[in-house]
């Protein structure tokens, strides 16, 4: 079981048994060896070619491209016309694309991706999840009626954007 006590600065500390130790760092060094082999390939990636590295005035470029298609496409020296020619496509279709207007479908994206020499995930942003849209209730208050006979009209009404820009 282990003890947590304090150093004589202080400091927290705990103390575990060998086995606990073993038992909290035993699949460490699996983990070390797998980022390892993976650090590897990516550097065996970059030496062959296959793997290309980006500047940081290039990486600002693609950063700030309305699309990434846009930023590969002109990294690459090629036109949308010549683009659109090798994968197939209107010329217009890859000018949506990369605009932002279209999004592509997954095989014409591939093509891209191929012509470009870049990975599919390179053209694709990815965007956040939105959380579900609160819905806005309006109640209804209880009033009395001529009778003297309180009458309940409680009732919530969901309000939509529509009806709430039409009613602005």
């Amino acid at each position: 079981m282990p003890v947590m006590t304090k150093t004589p600065q202080g400091d927290d500390i705990v103390i575990l048994s060998r086995a606990e130790y073993y038992a909290l760092t035993a699949g460490r060094s699996d983990e070390d060896t797998a980022d390892a082999v993976y650090a590897n390939r990516i550097l065996a990636d970059i030496e062959s070619g296959t793997e290309a590295l980006l500047t940081n005035e290039q990486a600002d470029q693609l950063l700030n491209a309305k699309t990434p298609l846009a930023f590969w496409r002109k990294h690459r020296g090629m036109t949308q016309e010549a683009l659109s020619k090798l994968i197939g496509v209107a010329q217009g279709f890859v000018s949506e694309i990369e605009s932002g207007t279209k999004t592509g479908d997954v095989q014409t994206l591939a093509a891209i991706a191929r012509v470009l020499a870049i990975s599919l995930d390179d053209l694709v942003i990815a965007k956040p999840v939105k959380s579900a849209k609160k819905r806005r209730v309006k109640m209804r208050k209880t009033f009395t009626s001529s009778s003297g006979r309180k009458r309940s009209q409680r009732r919530a009404t969901k309000r939509s954007s529509k009806a709430k820009s039409a009613s602005a």
